[in-house]
C-alpha cells in the first residue's frame, strides 16, 4: 500500500495508542505532520513513522471544541444567534469619518 498524507482538518485515530486527534498542518519541506488531540496538546510527526502507525480515519468527537477552549456559549455563530448580539451592530456611525445615516 503506498503512503498517502492525511488531509488537513480531518481527524484520525491511531488504533495502536487510541488517540484521536485532527491534522492541523503539513510541513511538506520537513516531511512532518502536526495534529492536535482532543485534550489540546499539538504534537508532530514525521512522514516515515506516519506511515508506520496504525491510523484510521475517524469521525470528530462530539465535544471537538474542547480542545481549542470554545465553549458552546462563546461562539456567538451557534445556536441561539441573534443579531442583538452581533457587535457589529454596536458601531456609531458617527465615529467614521464620511458616513451618512440615511434612515
Amino acid at each position: 500500500m503506498a503512503f498517502r498524507l492525511p488531509q488537513i482538518g480531518d481527524w484520525y485515530i491511531d488504533r495502536a495508542s487510541n488517540l484521536h486527534f485532527e491534522v492541523v498542518a503539513i510541513d511538506d519541506s520537513a516531511q512532518t505532520i502536526e495534529f492536535q488531540c482532543v485534550d489540546g496538546e499539538v504534537s508532530e510527526v514525521d512522514f516515515d513513522s506516519w506511515s508506520l502507525m496504525a491510523i484510521e480515519k475517524a469521525a470528530p468527537p462530539e465535544d471537538w471544541s474542547a480542545a481549542y477552549e470554545i465553549g458552546r456559549d462563546d461562539n456567538p455563530w451557534g445556536e441561539g444567534f441573534e443579531a442583538e448580539a452581533d457587535p457589529l451592530n454596536s458601531l456609531e456611525s458617527e465615529l467614521f469619518q464620511g458616513s451618512d445615516e440615511y434612515f
